[in-house]
C-alpha cells in the first residue's frame, strides 16, 4: 500500500480531455469512443448499437405497437441509413432483421418494411442534415401528454438543463400523422443545432451528430424529463428554475452528444451481457 501511495500518477493535461468528466488521471478505467479501420467495421459498430438502442427502449417501457423507428446513418454510404424494422417490438430487434433503406424510402437491404412515418421524418432529416448521424422517435406516454401542451421543457433540474436552448417545439403538422413528405420537410428545418425536439400533439425526436448511443439517451432523458415536469406542474406550486447562467453552465457540461454517448455506455454493457440474442 505504500508504495502505491509514493507513485506519483500520470496526468492528462485540459487539452487532452474530451471532457470534465474524463479521469485527469491516466491508466484507470474509463469507456473510450472508438475508431475504426475500414467502413464495414464501423457499420458493424451502427447497427449493433442500434439495436441495443431499440432494446434499451424496451426496457424503458417506450413501444407502442408498431410506432416508433429509430435510425444511423451508414459510414460509407451516408445517403443511406440503417432502421428498425415494421411491426417488430423493440425488444426483438437484433443485427439479422434490420433493414437499410435510401432517402426514397427504398429498402436496399434486409426482409422487413419500413415504417412509412419513421421514413417521412427521418429521412427528411438525414437528408437536409448531413451532419445528423442518428435520430430516435417513439411514442411515449409522458412524452406525447407534454407534447400537447406546445412548449418547451423549463430548466427545473440539472438533468432539464441539458436541453436549456438544445431543444425546439414544432408546431407545424401538429397531431397529423406524418405520412406525406411534406410534413417530414418541416420537421427537418426544425433540426438546426438543437439535439432535441417537441413536436406538438405527436411526441419526441431526438437527434445526434455524433452517434446512435447519444440520439437514444438523449430520448429517454427527454422523455424522464417531461414525466418529471407533468409531475411538478400536477402539484400546482410553481417551481424554482435553474438560472440562465446556470442552466447554460449544465448544458455545457452535462448536455453534450459525447456526454449522450457516455452515458449510453453502461446501458451497452449491460444489455451486451444480459441479451446475447442482440446479435443473432
Amino acid at each position: 500500500m505504500a508504495a502505491v501511495l509514493e507513485r506519483a500518477p500520470q496526468v492528462f493535461n485540459d487539452k487532452e480531455r474530451t471532457s470534465i468528466y474524463q479521469p485527469e488521471q491516466m491508466g484507470l478505467i474509463y469507456p473510450s469512443v472508438p475508431k475504426f479501420a475500414t467502413p464495414a467495421e464501423e457499420r458493424q459498430h451502427r447497427k449493433e448499437r442500434l439495436v441495443a438502442a431499440c432494446r434499451a427502449f424496451a426496457l424503458e417501457g417506450l413501444d407502442y405497437g408498431f410506432a416508433g423507428h429509430l435510425t444511423v446513418r451508414d459510414p460509407e454510404h451516408p445517403e443511406l441509413y440503417w432502421t428498425n424494422p415494421m411491426a417488430v417490438h423493440f425488444a426483438q430487434v437484433n443485427i439479422s432483421n434490420l433493414i437499410c433503406a435510401d432517402h426514397e424510402g427504398r429498402v436496399v437491404e434486409g426482409d422487413y418494411a419500413i415504417n412509412r412515418a419513421g421514413f417521412v421524418l427521418h429521412a427528411a432529416v438525414h437528408e437536409m442534415h448531413q451532419d445528423i448521424v442518428a435520430m430516435c422517435h417513439a411514442h411515449t406516454e409522458y412524452g406525447t401528454a407534454f407534447a400537447s401542451l406546445g412548449k418547451g421543457l423549463d430548466p427545473i433540474t440539472q438533468d432539464a438543463a441539458a436541453f436549456y436552448e438544445d431543444h425546439v417545439v414544432i408546431g407545424d403538422e401538429a397531431g397529423k400523422v406524418a405520412v406525406e413528405v411534406k410534413g417530414g420537410h418541416k420537421v427537418a428545418n426544425a433540426f438546426k443545432g438543437v439535439k432535441a425536439a417537441i413536436h406538438q400533439n405527436h411526441g419526441l425526436l431526438t437527434a445526434s451528430r455524433h452517434s446512435i448511443e447519444a440520439a437514444a439517451f438523449w430520448f429517454i432523458a427527454l422523455e424522464r424529463c417531461c414525466k418529471q415536469q407533468l409531475m411538478i406542474e400536477a402539484t400546482g406550486i410553481t417551481p424554482r428554475l435553474v438560472t440562465p447562467e446556470r442552466a447554460r453552465y449544465s448544458r455545457e457540461h452535462v448536455g453534450s452528444d459525447y456526454i449522450g454517448w457516455l452515458h449510453f455506455q453502461p446501458i451497452w454493457d449491460h444489455l451486451r451481457v444480459t441479451q446475447p440474442d442482440m446479435f443473432d
